[in-house]
């Protein structure tokens, strides 16, 4: 299955990946909320960033949304039903990850295709295509890549996974051998980059690289769909199990390690501003800690409303608008409409009370700019501040 050779620059990529590993292992336990709250994030990250590659015409924030049981009324469901169906199949397999009956086989990743398509009959969910498909690029149309015929896909498959079974190679290597596998496989009629995708985070899981951190490749592969697609052309005009696959191992670890690396320091950051919000939510308002949710949401100018609220915090109807009624009347929180249909988004006092909390001085605001551009100041006070050691967290 494949050729390859692991060359320095992917020896070097699997041992700082395993050096990052190491390092977040060792953190020490992250408070609960937290946690809880950086996996949601870097979830509605990661779905959306690999459904969007795919067409799914959603943004990040209408993701983070659907999967928090608010579609946005400007959202085709059957659109958020892929978000979802993405969603679950991640779940399925970090579920299964764990089992010990776990196994590489056909039938695992048709059951994640499954959850990947929603369950859509009529896209094939679940099932082999029975017909020849074939890669075009996008702009011209001419075909670029023919994968195998629907005959020989299921062999394909098969030897795929034994590889899997047996092989020792490290994780991350692993993880961009089947991630190439099923997509030059291109065993389905739709959904066979997300199902790619979804199967390489396994790998990476399988292998102990549990946290988020290593899962949430989608996102970096979204911010550089060139070098996503480029890094595919080793495997020639047509399916060849004998191609040589380095170059693709080699830019997946490459990604890897990046990605990690980005998510860790902007975790430092997010997980300061959370501790701040917190702060403020908790001793300045005197409110539970969960309506921390909503205003750090309105710092990053994410839509909140009355739904999204109660589904992230986990209260009634009637709680969330209490809690959001009470931010508003703080001054931290503006209401855009009335009622359950009411938007509410970040003020500028919002950005003046977290600043002074973070301990940066007025300089990293512009009083009268936009709320967007306010936050943009702010977060990089907030990072700057953390990388000489003066923030507060």
């Amino acid at each position: 299955m494949f050729r390859y050779i692991l060359n320095d620059d992917i020896l070097e990529g699997v041992a700082r990946l395993e050096e990052l590993r190491d390092r977040l292992d060792t953190q020490g336990p992250l408070p609960r909320t937290w946690l809880g709250r950086t996996r949601r994030d870097l979830e509605a990250g990661a779905v959306a960033a690999s459904t969007i590659m795919e067409g799914v015409a959603v943004t990040v924030d209408e993701a983070r949304r659907i999967l928090a049981g608010d579609r946005p009324l400007g959202v085709d469901p059957a659109d958020a039903a892929l978000v979802d169906g993405y969603r679950d199949a991640m779940h399925y397999v970090l579920t299964r990850a764990d089992t010990p009956q776990f196994a590489w086989h056909s039938e695992l990743l048709l059951a994640i295709h499954h959850l990947v398509l929603a369950g859509s009959y009529a896209s094939g969910a679940g099932r082999f295509r029975e017909n020849q498909n074939w890669l075009s690029n996008r702009t011209t149309g001419t075909q670029i890549y023919l994968p195998p015929t629907p005959e020989a896909v299921p062999a394909a498959v098969d030897e795929l996974m034994a590889w899997m079974a047996q092989s020792d190679e490290p994780g991350p290597v692993k993880a961009a051998l089947i991630h190439i596998g099923v997509a030059g496989i291109h065993p389905f009629r739709d959904g066979n980059g997300r199902t790619a995708r979804i199967v390489a985070s396994l790998a990476m899981y399988r292998a102990g690289f549990r946290s988020p951190f290593f899962t949430s490749l989608e996102e970096w592969w979204g911010r550089h769909v060139a070098d996503y697609y480029g890094a595919f052309i080793c495997l020639g005009e047509t399916w060849d199990p004998t191609a040589d696959v380095t170059p693709f191992i080699e830019a997946h670890v490459a990604a890897q390690a990046c990605q990690v690396e980005a998510l860790s320091l902007r975790n430092a950051t997010e997980r300061a501003l959370w501790t701040v919000v917190e702060d403020l939510v908790v001793h300045d308002l005197g409110m539970n800690e969960r309506a921390a949710n909503a205003v750090y949401d309105a710092v990053f100018a994410r839509s909140v409303t009355n739904r999204y609220y109660r589904n992230v915090a986990g209260v009634s109807p009637v709680t969330a608008s209490h809690d959001l009624g009470k931010l508003v009347a703080s001054g931290l929180l503006q209401a855009t409409g009335a009622g359950r249909s009411a938007a509410y988004s970040a003020t500028s006092g919002l950005y003046e009370r977290v600043a002074a909390g973070a301990g940066l001085d007025e300089g990293w605001l512009r009083p009268g700019a936009a709320i967007e551009d306010q936050r943009d100041l702010f977060v990089t006070g907030l990072a700057t501040r953390l990388r000489s050691g003066g923030a507060r967290t």
